[in-house]
């Protein structure tokens, strides 16, 4: 396969798809011409919606790869690690507001599952002779994320570990990777993408970049949170 995608391709297609995932969850399920049904087979119909929060399902398997990514390459673990953080806390009141309403704790924004994922990745690699270390801490990071209820909960983190454990098996990656999310065979789908990853940074470079990359999230989401209450 062709290795044409830089890593800032990645991210604008992981931002787009998410975009197109939130819009078509949030503005356009009750719109009648986007439940009309473009085919239908064998009982089951293929609609607009559909086909949007499918192209949507694309956006965190790619997030998590660029996850693992940062990890292996960033100059400074910690640094990388704190950004996430504050992100998360960040994101946190928008996402409660555009999922609720309000700011009772339904749970918790994406970004603490990939925060949650990366330390799980610094765990593997501090503890990887270990054996029994490094598996009560996953284990316990994993019990974690689930009680935690950030988005895809203890699935997002061991996919996360997955993609890392299995860099050098793209194959494997994506076969065992697929089963792990939901519309598995749609989660697939950002394989072909991540298997199109040439390993450059591409041109999302510089500090301004690299934060507006990471505030894409909140402010998407209070833009999506005002619009609802104008409708």
């Amino acid at each position: 396969m062709n290795r044409i995608l830089s890593g800032s391709s990645l991210k604008m297609i992981a931002v787009i798809t998410m975009a197109i995932d939130h819009i078509a969850s949030h503005f356009l399920r009750y719109h009648e011409v986007f439940m009309t049904p473009l085919l239908t087979y064998h009982g089951k119909s293929l609609t607009y919606y559909f086909l949007l929060r499918a192209i949507g399902r694309l956006a965190f398997p790619l997030f998590a790869f660029l996850i693992v990514e940062g990890f292996l390459h960033t100059r400074n673990r910690w640094n990388y690690g704190r950004n996430l953080f504050i992100f998360a806390l960040i994101s946190e009141i928008p996402w409660l507001l555009v999922h609720g309403g309000t700011l009772r704790l339904l749970g918790h924004n994406v970004m603490f599952t990939l925060l949650l994922g990366y330390l799980g990745l610094c765990v593997l690699e501090r503890y990887r002779t270990d054996v029994r270390k490094l598996t009560l801490y996953l284990l316990g990071m994993f019990v974690f994320s689930v009680i935690f209820r950030a988005e895809y909960n203890g699935s997002g983190f061991a996919f996360i570990l997955l993609l890392y454990t299995l860099r050098q098996h793209r194959l494997l990656q994506a076969i065992i990777g697929s089963c792990m999310l939901p519309m598995k065979w749609v989660a697939g789908l950002a394989f072909i993408p991540i298997n199109m990853y040439n390993g450059q940074r591409g041109f999302i470079r510089g500090t301004f970049a690299k934060y507006a990359f990471y505030a894409f999230y909140p402010l998407h989401l209070l833009v999506i949170y005002y619009l609802k209450n104008l409708s």
